[in-house]
């Protein structure tokens, strides 16, 4: 009963795949439709020696590591805050949410023109209010920037997640452990984060498959510039550039290969950490 489902999503994947690998052989203009030509290993060929692809390359790395590290990091920290009884406890955890909802487009724009801007950003006016020259953030600080405002979006997913896992834990575990005299460092280290493995793998796969093709946030704020541009970016531009489709396509298959391999390789280090903790 389930083969229909699993065929319509074998099709709905493996159609837009097939396409992306067929049209990266090839030398297909939009501007001059019908006249493909086949081109072998071309395109990849040029999309790899390209003078930005390196560049892109360690920027995609460098803001899914920052992102990946501090969604993580923070959503636990946030998620042990939140599991404390406190006053409006549900609008709270509704507010420390919210920021995941907004479109990634609106969320640049938010922290560009209200927070980021070195005259009339809030950020801005937080710095000349303690003596200090505002920052130039996304020309002097623009890959940090970048993470900053990708974190923003993606910790409420992670907290969401996390807080529902240590929500699931066993209270009396805790009780058992505290009566026994273990401190709070013990408690999270021996019974807290064990539980959370689970949830934080969830939490890294789900974020690997996004924060591996960003393009909405740097396309708002820097377009490419001051060391911003990542591999998504760069399909973009070279597409745009050339309004070849098989270059992009190519461009499409590497970012596809990066995902996997980057996926295959946390799925290794985080199941090793599963069964270390199991046995």
């Amino acid at each position: 009963m389930m083969s229909p489902s699993v065929l319509l999503l074998l099709g709905w994947m493996l159609v837009p795949l097939t396409m992306t690998i067929y049209f990266s052989f090839l030398r297909y203009n939009l501007l001059n439709p019908g006249t493909e030509s086949f081109t072998g290993w071309t395109n990849y060929y040029y999309f790899v020696t390209d003078p930005s692809f390196t560049d892109a390359l360690v920027n995609t790395i460098s803001i899914f590591g920052g992102v990946l590290f501090i969604t993580t990091i923070g959503g636990i920290a946030f998620s042990l805050l939140l599991d404390q009884p406190m006053w409006k406890s549900g609008l709270i955890r509704m507010l420390v949410i919210a920021p995941f909802f907004v479109m990634p487009t609106v969320s640049a724009l938010v922290w560009k023109n209200m927070f980021m801007d070195p005259i009339n950003g809030i950020l801005a006016h937080l710095w000349r209010f303690f003596g200090l020259q505002p920052l130039e953030w996304l020309s002097h600080f623009s890959l940090g920037s970048i993470v900053m405002i990708v974190s923003w979006q993606w910790l409420p997913f992670a907290t969401l997640i996390i807080l529902t896992a240590i929500q699931s834990l066993d209270r009396d575990q805790i009780e058992a452990a505290e009566m026994d005299g273990a401190n709070p460092i013990k408690r999270f280290g021996y019974i807290i984060l064990p539980h959370l493995y689970r949830a934080i793998t969830i939490v890294i796969l789900i974020q690997t498959i996004f924060l591996l093709s960003i393009f909405a946030e740097i396309f708002v704020t820097t377009a490419g510039a001051f060391g911003t541009k990542t591999l998504t970016y760069l399909i973009f531009q070279r597409v745009l550039e050339s309004q070849n489709v098989g270059l992009g396509s190519a461009g499409g298959v590497y970012a596809i290969i990066l995902a996997n391999i980057v996926a295959i390789f946390l799925m290794r280090v985080v199941g090793k950490s599963l069964d270390s903790k199991k046995n």
